[in-house]
């Protein structure tokens, strides 16, 4: 059974969209934002095996929206700041290096 992986990021443009191709092809991916583009939302956070957040403010403010989901779930902070964008090669550079760490 292939891991079920949702990154999460503020807008969903830049970070998480990226995420999701970049391991589309080890995990089955889907990304999601906070704040704009494609919301998290239950539906997706209840999908997901592992939620990987690209900062640690996320975590809290999926614990606040969704609480009980929040406790069931596996959440890991990517730690990758906002400075990136779509598909930039430091950026992938990065996210391999993070994920290859953790999961």
């Amino acid at each position: 059974m292939v891991m079920k992986v949702l990154f999460v990021c503020n807008q969903n443009k830049y970070r998480s969209k990226t995420a999701e191709e970049v391991f589309k092809n080890n995990f089955e991916t889907k990304s999601a934002g906070l704040f704009g583009g494609e919301l998290l939302d239950e539906k997706l956070l209840s999908w997901a095996d592992v939620v990987c957040v690209m900062e640690e403010f996320q975590r809290a403010e999926i614990g606040k929206r969704f609480p009980s989901l929040y406790l069931k779930k596996k959440i890991i902070s990517l730690d990758v700041p906002d400075v990136y964008s779509f598909g930039e090669l430091e950026l992938i550079s990065l996210l391999r290096g993070k994920i290859s760490n953790i999961i």
